[in-house]
């Protein structure tokens, strides 16, 4: 019933850029924001009112801010756009000295604290790698970069770049990440060894659904874990999942081969064999799906909510926040919180409260005020239809790198293509990479794109 009542309960306005992250400290009475104004703010959300602002130091938008835990809320991490992981220390006079611990090639969307620790948080980045970081240490340890599984696409893709991290609470030993690809990847930091002595890329464990398997359209734009280590995925233009721990297709999944995929369309063969042989059992348990909101334009977070995480949150390109009952999906809410796109849900660590950005500049605190429970619209599978054109996937330098020559190699090859077909087909690479090489696509502020803040008429994954 709370959940039904959810209204918004106060906006918190002063940023003067898309708010990109949202995040409350371990007590839940202080909020701390990040925009593309490269501001980071503590709020006391109940006033409305701003603690302190800071600039964070970094040269593009803030993705990610969050306070280390048993600091006394005076130890700010933060990663951007410009790919620098960044330290705020707030000092006694409230001033506040930042520096850079670290930096990812290419932007670095998210990062995660390790539960309970004042010193240690983990990041990810668009090149790839997966950065350990302790702040008693001045060096950051790259703990590996996230290789693509065998396929027709990482012949050209061979690093998943990655959108997403998150720790498992009960465990915190282990963590998951995701990216361009359709596997989140599990893995156990107590296999690392320290002294670089074993190859630590290989994951624990890989979860996606069946039939998602070999699928490169597809990447993860999100990961949360629940307080029993259930792992939610939020895929790029398809739905969310939500995985047991015994759900895994095993630390080597295969995906099917062009021809199993001629099969499996011709009815010759069963589709659930599209991956590696521990996914192929007929007794593999289907994890459950949640449907209805679009994940199309940004990178978008998902969420648990409710004291027993009994909830699944997520912001939609349609600007509304979703709300599905965890155990049968059930869409709950679908509620207006932006006029264009909501891209950040916080759920506060003690209440039923709600913290929700997005390209608007400010932030809504959604709270069970409401005197009328909500209902949902009539039809609210018609409120964010499904697109069925193709996807464009964004390159980094490093990707375009390594397509040339072997774009060459099959030019000079291959008697069928001329040079100006292989020309075509760079300019189209270019054209991609470059449409968003000043930007970032998880905002949509109008003062710094070309775009008005209405839905693109393509699917970009980052």
């Amino acid at each position: 019933d709370l959940v039904l009542r959810l209204a918004v309960y106060k906006t918190l306005e002063k940023h003067r850029g898309c708010v990109n992250t949202v995040s409350f400290n371990a007590e839940g009475d202080i909020l701390v924001s990040g925009s593309d104004d490269r501001f980071v703010m503590l709020w006391d959300w109940e006033s409305a009112r701003v603690k302190l602002s800071f600039h964070s130091g970094h040269t593009n938008n803030v993705f990610q801010a969050k306070i280390m835990p048993y600091t006394n809320d005076r130890s700010i991490v933060t990663c951007a756009a410009d790919g620098q992981v960044r330290h705020a220390q707030i000092q006694e006079d409230s001033q506040v000295n930042t520096r850079q611990l670290g930096r990812h090639q290419g932007r670095a969307h998210k990062l995660a604290i390790e539960p309970g620790s004042p010193h240690i948080f983990y990041t990810c980045g668009e090149d790839g790698s997966v950065r350990h970081f302790d702040l008693r240490s001045s060096s950051a340890t790259r703990l590996f970069t996230c290789k693509a599984f065998p396929s027709d696409r990482s012949a050209y893709m061979p690093t998943v770049h990655l959108n997403t991290i998150a720790i498992d609470p009960r465990n915190p030993n282990l963590f998951a990440v995701g990216g361009t690809d359709e596997f989140a990847r599990l893995y156990d930091i107590r296999k690392y060894k320290w002294d670089g002595s074993n190859d630590f890329g290989q994951p624990t464990d890989c979860f996606s659904p069946q039939h998602l398997i070999g699928d490169e359209q597809v990447g993860i734009t999100g990961l949360a874990f629940s307080n029993q280590s259930e792992l939610l995925v939020s895929y790029s233009d398809e739905h969310i999942y939500l995985f047991a721990r015994d759900m895994g297709v095993g630390p080597t999944p295969v995906p099917a081969s062009p021809s199993s995929e001629a099969s499996n369309a011709s009815g010759d063969s069963n589709p659930t064999t599209r991956a590696s042989p521990s996914a192929n059992d007929a007794d593999t348990a289907e994890p459950l799906v949640y449907k209805g909101h679009r994940n199309c334009d940004t990178v978008k977070g998902v969420s648990f909510f409710g004291p027993r995480d009994e909830y699944v949150v997520s912001g939609s390109d349609c600007g509304r926040i979703f709300i599905w009952r965890k155990k049968d999906g059930e869409i709950l809410r679908a509620t207006e919180a932006d006029k264009h796109i909501v891209n950040c849900i916080e759920s506060h660590p003690h209440v039923t409260m709600l913290a929700s950005s997005g390209i608007e500049h400010d932030i809504k605190i959604w709270t069970p005020k409401a005197d009328d429970r909500a209902s949902l619209p009539v039809k609210v599978e018609q409120l964010c239809p499904r697109r069925s054109i193709g996807h464009y996937r964004l390159f980094t330098p490093e990707d375009i790198f390594q397509f040339l020559p072997q774009q060459r190699q099959r030019s000079t090859s291959s008697n069928n293509m001329d040079d100006t077909a292989a020309g075509v087909n760079l300019l189209e690479l270019f054209a991609v990479f470059n449409r968003d090489v000043d930007g970032d696509n998880d905002s949509h502020d109008g003062a710094d794109n070309d775009s008005d803040g209405d839905v693109a008429d393509t699917c970009r994954v980052n």
